[in-house]
């Protein structure tokens, strides 16, 4: 009769066994949504805001950089006798208003003012870079709380069936039923997820932290529960994704900008060839004499040229540096473009593995496992397999579960590296 008892117990376990090991456990109701986090990611962000207002700042200087230089006002006293400081003594003496312009050679403006509008999108790029590199860090935390979310629900359960399974073994072995050692590898398997619930629950602590930082928020935060993640969905060729890549990678965008600002400045390099002007006008306002002469005011007017005579050691050197900057820049870009055609291709061929390794997962590993745990629970209720095979059977189809959310999380983490290497969300492009 006791014996009946125990086989009773053993299949109530089973069938709750049955029920607990679903390949895909239920969720929770989501709490935290992506978009929303990267939206306030966007807004909070203090490296991020202060490229903005670094932007901000430098396209005030556009205009500055194309305007002329201020004009000099210049008043002065001219040929005053130091005897007596009488200004109605000496003919020349007078007093001088003067007015000076300096005018850059025509284009010079001009090209300054195209390099410093060069330069103003090239930030504007780089912040558009950080913006980027922003969201894919939110993505990956995001994500990596996900999957340390679903691990800790798969071992919470395993927990709990263990420790069905260590009183199962329990009660077995006190009626002289089961081995003594089948009740030690239970305990043994059930303190070992708990110690891998405390590395978890750490590392869960730690990716909070992190995406707090992100999202300035208080360090030390709660994060519940986020949002039901789904399997990115589209259909993409690699030379498709490097055009859109081109098109669209600010850092790319950056590094054309700026052999474009150094050809600006290699034009100007060459116009420092010739001179710049300054236009200079003047009135002298005399006193008439008081041996009763009468003495007119004088006008006077003055140009100046700048004078290249040592263009061989300054012009021609500036000429030949800018020259060297473009074709230094040129070979820079084809690097970061190589490196940008890298990062795509090596999301392409994760994105690819990982899809092929969930679906394997999903109609092959996991099925069989699962198969495999129902039969040693079928033969369990029988007499028919051992404790062990029981255990082994229901601890390999946990850790596939684990596995497979392993390789769902790395899909996902691929899918936001493929969207920062190419630079836009490619959810609504393909």
């Amino acid at each position: 009769m006791r014996a009946m008892t125990i086989k009773t117990a053993a299949f109530m376990l089973l069938l709750l066994l049955a029920v607990m090991t679903k390949i895909y456990p239920q969720q929770h109701a989501a709490t935290w949504d992506l978009e929303q986090l990267i939206e306030e990611a966007l807004q909070n962000n203090p490296a991020y805001r202060s490229a903005v207002y670094q932007a901000q700042q430098v396209n005030q200087t556009i205009s500055q950089a194309g305007a002329l230089p201020d004009p000099i006002l210049g008043l002065s006293v001219m040929n005053l006798p130091v005897d007596n400081f009488a200004f109605d003594l000496e003919p020349m003496t007078g007093k001088k208003l003067s007015l000076m312009q300096v005018f850059p050679f025509p284009g010079k403006l001009k090209l300054k003012e195209n390099m410093a509008g060069y330069q103003a999108q090239v930030v504007e790029q780089q912040v558009e870079e950080l913006k980027n590199d922003l969201i894919k860090n939110v993505k990956l935390m995001y994500y990596e709380i996900f999957y340390l979310d679903k691990s800790i629900e798969i071992l919470n359960i395993n927990q709990t069936l263990l420790q069905q399974l260590v009183t199962v073994a329990e009660k077995k072995y006190s009626v002289g039923k089961g081995l003594q050692q089948d009740v030690l590898k239970a305990r043994v398997e059930h303190a070992k997820i708990s110690d891998k619930l405390i590395s978890l629950q750490q590392k869960r602590k730690n990716a909070v932290f992190k995406l707090n930082k992100l999202l300035n928020r208080n360090i030390s935060q709660s994060f519940e529960k986020i949002k039901i993640v789904d399997k990115p969905a589209i259909d993409y060729y690699s030379s498709d994704l490097k055009a859109l890549g081109l098109e669209h990678r600010p850092i790319l965008k950056t590094w054309r900008l700026l052999i474009e600002k150094s050809k600006s400045g290699n034009k100007l390099a060459k116009l420092d060839y010739l001179p710049d002007f300054r236009v200079g006008i003047a009135y002298t306002q005399r006193d008439d004499l008081r041996s009763g002469m009468k003495i007119p005011d004088f006008f006077s007017a003055e140009l100046q040229l700048d004078l290249p005579l040592y263009f061989y050691k300054k012009q021609s050197k500036k000429v030949q540096e800018t020259q060297l900057k473009i074709r230094s820049l040129e070979d820079s870009y084809i690097a970061i473009k190589n490196e940008v055609f890298f990062e795509i291709e090596n999301a392409i061929t994760e994105i690819e593995k990982n899809t092929r390794l969930i679906e394997l997962y999903k109609t092959n590993i996991l099925p069989q496992a699962s198969q495999s745990l129902n039969s040693a629970m079928s033969g369990y209720q029988f007499d028919k397999v051992d404790f062990l095979t029981l255990l082994n059977n229901q601890l390999t189809l946990y850790g596939y579960e684990l596995e497979h959310y392993f390789v769902f999380t790395a899909l996902l983490k691929n899918f936001a590296e493929l969207e920062a290497a190419v630079g836009i969300s490619l959810e609504n492009n393909f």
